[in-house]
């Protein structure tokens, strides 16, 4: 057989188009496919239990004879049979059923059927357990019995009929063939990767199940290994192409920026020096900048950003900072219209909620060169916007836009340099996999004058006593805000509920000024409530999600988050760091409903005993896995399907082996992205 075979349709002689069209869902279109198509959990099928001997909540596998079978009506339709060995009875339960299931289960009938027994108002019962009549010669399987991700009209049993199928077409084929340099693998102690693939599809029973389902057996540490290293050569390839591109070099004169430096009323963190002379040296180069910048809740980005900027400036060219949101975008604009306006700079405001003539103005004068700093929203990247000379775009919260917006601002700048910034503090691991096509700076320190933050968990039936807390705040001179519920299901309801937390604490606090904002409110509305916030004219602010990031009032000193459980970690961590920006002693309220899931109390358990942002991120990541973790930054990009990001010293072998094979074994690197990524390494380019 030749290499060819192996790219053969995984769909050959198996039911044509419908067929196909199942598997495309699942990524399935080749033999190759198939055999990389592993399981998610094993059943032991190869040894029969006796009813007697049956574990409540424990799958098993009985040869039973059917006594009796009807259709129950009370308090459902449902089927009913009941069977028996030598040893016991056991009831058979269907909610839903086909005739031909019926058909089947007629009394006499010897079955062998495999479930999780428990106990029934009629005794031991399984519910829609699986089963097939059987003969008195039908031997035992000698392998466990993999149950592997599918979809909806695609059943096990047909799935492992194509898989067993596709191994019998690629035994002799490259499908097979190690990837790795033998030298390599001796090297990393890894098994072969055809041995490894066979054992993972049919385990032998005196292999440890606990072990292949928390995948700690070495078989699927050759395939974790595999994947880590096909991602790492593809975005570290990625990187490479990026740096054989040329970009304009924006050295500086230091001018603005110690201009700049000299009139701040503070200093510069040791970490944002850092970061600084990471970026600024980017920018001097020949090649374009794809420079992640990633920090803690207040650990003062923005001012980074600014520098950068006031480089690309001095080079004569335009920067552009676009942020998701137009409350945080604002907090950008306002900042560096207040540094920059001593200099001499103007900076442009472009949001989609301008004014026609404002915006087509601040258009003209982005296009004529006549302005060299531009902030907004998606607004920068829409049709019509063009940039005289753009060298740097910064993208701000760069998780909350897709690949194709990131993109689209970099590109109204053929060859910008592009500095991407993120509150959301990455996991080493994941920075290292995901993150591998960028080079990052991190600021792990925060200024000084930054207060620690106190967590209280509260339940919902404490309100009165919360409510009584923002007055003592705010009569104080202190101010609060109060953070409604996520609703993800209606932006309505999120605004009802907004609405109605709004009226119940004007009410309750009749000598306190209360605003509110959401995103229904008009750009100006919203304006001006939130000025009217940072002047203390109002004391308690109450809002949606929208106050998430950017937003930066060093007198409010109390956080109210209602129906806590409902939020993420990261979600939550931001929101706590809007307060604590001053010398007074902060505090964030954690409102919660009971009774509590074992998510959302494993959650709010993370942000009660920890302030550190990166700890909260690891803890994020270990709870929801890295394709929740990374969302759009990676849209098209195949996520991890079987490596675990919390080994961190296989993440670190795939690195350095990626690197390794970069520079001296170019056939190896095709080879191994082939079978690994197929055509989706394109996807990689963004």
């Amino acid at each position: 057989m030749n290499k060819a075979q192996s790219s053969k349709p995984a769909t050959r002689s198996a039911g044509g188009n419908t067929l196909a069209a199942k598997l495309g869902r699942l990524g399935l279109k080749t033999d190759a496919d198939l055999i990389l198509h592993l399981p998610l959990r094993y059943e032991d099928e190869t040894r029969i239990t006796s009813i007697r001997d049956a574990q409540p909540g424990v799958a098993a596998q009985f040869e039973v004879a059917v006594i009796d079978c009807e259709i129950a009506y009370r308090p459902r339709r449902q089927l009913l049979a009941k069977v028996s060995d030598d040893s016991g009875t056991l009831l058979l339960r269907f909610l839903n059923f086909y005739p031909n299931q019926q058909t089947v289960l007629q009394p006499g009938s010897r079955l062998r059927v495999f479930g999780e027994p428990r106990g029934g108002f009629l005794g031991e019962e399984i519910i829609h357990p699986r089963f097939h009549p059987v003969t008195a010669e039908e031997v035992l399987p000698d392998r466990l019995t993999p149950i592997y991700p599918t979809t909806a009209g695609l059943g096990q049993s047909t799935l492992r009929r194509l898989i067993t199928r596709a191994f019998d077409r690629v035994q002799t084929s490259a499908a097979l063939a190690d990837t790795l340099p033998e030298s390599l693998r001796e090297k990393l102690g890894l098994q072969k990767f055809a041995d490894a693939i066979q054992l993972l599809h049919h385990p032998t029973p005196d292999i440890s199940l606990d072990q292949l389902e928390t995948r700690g057996h070495p078989a699927w540490r050759r395939v974790a290994f595999d994947e880590l290293l096909a991602q790492q050569l593809s975005l570290r390839r990625a990187y490479a192409a990026r740096r054989q591109k040329g970009a304009p070099q924006l050295p500086g004169s230091a001018q603005l920026t110690t201009a700049l430096l000299r009139e701040l009323p503070f200093q510069l963190t040791g970490a944002q020096s850092r970061a600084w002379r990471e970026i600024a040296a980017d920018l001097a180069e020949p090649h374009p900048m794809q420079r992640l910048l990633q920090g803690d809740v207040g650990s003062g980005k923005t001012i980074v950003a600014a520098l950068a900027m006031l480089q690309a400036v001095e080079s004569g060219y335009q920067a552009a900072l676009m942020a998701p949101t137009e409350i945080l975008a604002e907090q950008h604009y306002r900042k560096l219209a207040q540094w920059l306006a001593p200099l001499g700079l103007d900076v442009v405001w472009l949001t989609g909620s301008l004014k026609k003539k404002v915006k087509l103005a601040a258009i003209e004068k982005v296009g004529a060169g006549e302005t060299a700093i531009i902030v907004g929203t998606h607004a920068l990247i829409e049709e019509g916007v063009e940039f005289a000379r753009l060298g740097l775009a910064i993208v701000d919260e760069q998780h909350r836009f897709g690949v194709r917006q990131r993109l689209a601002l970099k590109q109204k700048g053929e060859f910008a340099h592009q500095l991407t910034m993120s509150a959301t503090p990455i996991p080493r691991t994941l920075a290292m996999s995901y993150y591998a096509d960028l080079d990052v700076s991190v600021l792990d320190e925060l200024p000084p004058g930054r207060t620690p933050i106190t967590t209280k968990l509260v339940a919902e039936g404490r309100r009165d006593e919360v409510i009584s807390r923002v007055h003592d705040a705010c009569k104080s001179g202190r101010q609060a805000y109060w953070v409604c519920p996520l609703i993800e299901e209606s932006e309505a309801l999120q605004l009802k509920t907004a609405q109605e937390t709004y009226e119940r604490l004007v009410a309750e606090l009749p000598n306190l000024k209360v605003g509110l904002v959401h995103g229904r409110l008009k750009s100006d509305e919203k304006a001006a409530v939130m000025a009217a916030f940072v002047n203390n004219e109002v004391q308690v602010l109450v809002a949606t999600t929208v106050i998430e990031v950017g937003v930066d009032v060093p007198n409010a000193s109390l956080m109210v988050i209602e129906h806590a459980e409902r939020f993420g970690l990261a979600q939550l961590h931001q929101l706590r760091g809007r307060v604590g920006r001053g010398a007074a002693q902060s505090a964030c309220i954690l409102l919660y409903a009971q009774p509590l899931g074992q998510t959302a109390r494993a959650r709010l358990k993370v942000i009660y005993e920890n302030t550190d942002g990166f700890e909260i991120a690891r803890e994020d990541l270990r709870l929801r896995g890295p394709g929740e973790f990374v969302g759009s930054r990676q849209s098209g990009l195949p996520l991890l399907r079987y490596a675990d990001l919390d080994d961190v010293l296989l993440v670190e072998q795939a690195r350095a082996a990626a690197d390794e094979l970069l520079q001296g074994d170019p056939v190896v690197v095709e080879r191994h992205l082939k079978r690994w990524l197929g055509s989706r390494e394109e996807l990689l380019k963004a």
